[in-house]
């Protein structure tokens, strides 16, 4: 199995892990940055809570204890970015600090809490009791009060930095990622229409020269059924030609039925397959009334039918049907081949991928596009099973009138 794409998903996949581990290696560096400051801000709160059991056992009338005091009021004071509750054992709300407080308590003192401070307070301890930032404080043998603590603005945004910097950096890497598939497949698409036009250029003074001769042939006496054949085979050289031209501009869309299509396309084929091939074709009994481009529709048809006659390695059984599911016209390409393995079932679209050991792998991408592209239908395998067989579908949608005349059925 040849894939002349296997390069560029090896690469695809490279840079997606390399991208992982440089995520990895920014989140682990933010999340240690933001445990270094928690760690600080607890660090921080160790010595409020130290600051505090000093000031309560503290002697009010000895001089020295008091000149203490006003130095560890002041680092209680210097804490202007977390917000502190200090209970006792009973949940009492003796301090507080840096909270948002509803009502305005700024001539007060912090011990002094209105109502609706104190309902704010309350909802915040009874979080804050859930968490881990809390300090003990031992303030006499059997007597403690309990310092909670949220984390600091600061530290609540650093928190979040990091997964906005990842939503950034995966989202410049998306844009990214996008622009190089879009010029990639751009690039692609150059390259085939090109070839597909130079294709059909160079078979146009060889078919034109066949054509001259077929006409000179039974002069030299050769049988008429034989020219006929030879004849038919030099039209399909040119029908080849003129696809092969279409591909890049918008084909002539035109409203036919979708039976007269496949019954063409079947009809050509059939007399050029094995005669081991069990070859069946079923109609939906009324129009398919489709706008479709015959002759790339014809072309889509060949190509999944030859896949198939190839799949079975000439002797097998070949269906092609057509139905209606819901609004859509269905065509059904069915063979008795060797399968296809279920993760192949979006690859084989691929440009390049082949099972052939000859072959560009180019035959079911412009299918894919001839359908799906042009036609606005879909193109898939509905079902395969290795060395059962597979069944390819298409979906065409049938037009307003014709949906109409369905519904009145």
């Amino acid at each position: 199995m040849s894939n002349i794409y296997d390069i560029r998903r090896r690469g695809t996949v490279i840079f997606l892990i390399i991208t992982a581990v440089v995520v990895a290696v920014f989140l682990w560096v933010s999340d240690s940055l933001v445990s270094d400051l928690a760690e600080q801000e607890r660090a921080r709160m160790q010595i409020w809570a130290d600051a505090t059991r000093q000031i309560v056992s503290a002697d009010p009338f000895d001089a020295d204890d008091h000149s203490d005091i006003n130095f560890l009021l002041s680092i209680i004071a210097a804490n202007r970015t977390i917000p502190v509750l200090v209970t006792d054992d009973r949940d009492s709300i003796i301090d507080q600090r840096n909270f948002n407080l509803p009502e305005s308590a700024d001539s007060l003192p912090p011990w002094v809490i209105t109502p609706a401070n104190e309902a704010y307070l309350r909802s915040k301890l009874a979080r804050l009791k859930s968490g881990t930032n809390v300090i003990h404080i031992s303030i006499a043998p059997g007597v403690e009060q309990h310092l909670y603590y949220e984390d600091s603005k600061l530290l609540q945004r650093l928190s979040l930095y990091p997964y906005v910097q990842l939503l950034v950096m995966l989202a410049f890497v998306a844009v990214v990622y996008y622009a190089v598939t879009s010029s990639k497949k751009a690039e692609q698409n150059k390259v085939w229409v090109g070839l597909s036009k130079e294709t059909a250029h160079q078979l146009g003074t060889p078919i034109s020269s066949l054509m001259a001769w077929i006409e000179m042939l039974p002069v030299y006496g050769v049988d008429q059924e034989t020219v006929d054949e030879m004849n038919k085979d030099v039209q399909r050289l040119g029908t080849i030609a003129s696809r092969f031209g279409k591909i890049g501009s918008p084909p002539a869309m035109v409203h036919a039925d979708l039976n007269g299509v496949v019954r063409s396309a079947t009809g050509y084929m059939s007399s050029r397959i094995s005669s081991a091939v069990e070859f069946s074709v079923s109609l939906w009994s009324e129009p398919l009334t489709v706008s479709l481009s015959a002759p790339l529709l014809e072309w889509v048809m060949e190509n999944l039918i030859k896949n198939a006659v190839d799949a079975m390695e000439g002797h097998g059984r070949l269906a092609v049907t057509t139905a209606v599911e819901g609004q859509s016209a269905v065509i059904e390409v069915a063979d008795s081949g060797r399968g296809i393995p279920r993760k192949n079932f979006q690859t084989i679209f691929n440009p390049g991928f082949t099972t052939k050991s000859r072959g560009w792998g180019l035959g079911l991408t412009l299918a894919k596009r001839i359908v799906e592209q042009y036609h606005g239908g879909r193109i898939f395998v509905r079902s395969s099973e290795p060395g059962v067989g597979t069944v390819f579908s298409i979906t065409l949608p049938i037009l307003p009138a014709e949906k109409d005349s369905k519904r009145g059925l």
